[in-house]
């Protein structure tokens, strides 16, 4: 992973084999968001909420990160990730939704702005799920 950061951006390069979440978790963010990324990703799990649960799709092969939206939230005392994604396949069609897991195939160029005297915090829902409670910090 190839980093360079100033006061309030980060500008991230992965590499092939890196685990998508795993490198990027090494940045320690709790307050931050992902405004864009392209590149390659291969052993994909999406995730789409039913309300109930998420459901999972794999794609194992490589495809082509096309967008990268999400953020940086503290989650039981420790750095979260939440992001979703739109990959472009093969034949030229899109899959998106929640990404829960990717390893880098090729590269993938990230751009992070950090987010000064903000506390971004998720807290768990009736739904199940982690909602996102920002505030003043």
């Amino acid at each position: 992973m190839f980093v360079v950061q100033t006061e309030s951006e980060i500008v991230v390069r992965l590499q092939t084999g890196e685990d998508f979440f795993a490198a990027l978790g090494s940045l320690n963010l709790t307050a931050g968001v992902i405004i864009g990324g392209i590149g390659m990703l291969k052993d994909v799990t999406l995730a789409f909420w039913t309300g109930k649960e998420y459901l999972e799709h794999k794609i194992a092969g490589p495809a082509e990160l096309l967008s990268l939206q999400g953020n940086f939230s503290l989650r039981d005392g420790r750095s979260h990730i939440h992001c979703h994604v739109v990959l472009g396949l093969e034949d030229g069609s899109t899959v998106g939704g929640h990404l829960s897991r990717a390893i880098v195939h090729e590269t993938n160029e990230i751009y992070i702005r950090k987010l000064a005297g903000v506390i971004m915090e998720r807290k768990p829902e009736p739904s199940g799920l982690f909602g996102l409670y920002p505030r003043k910090g």
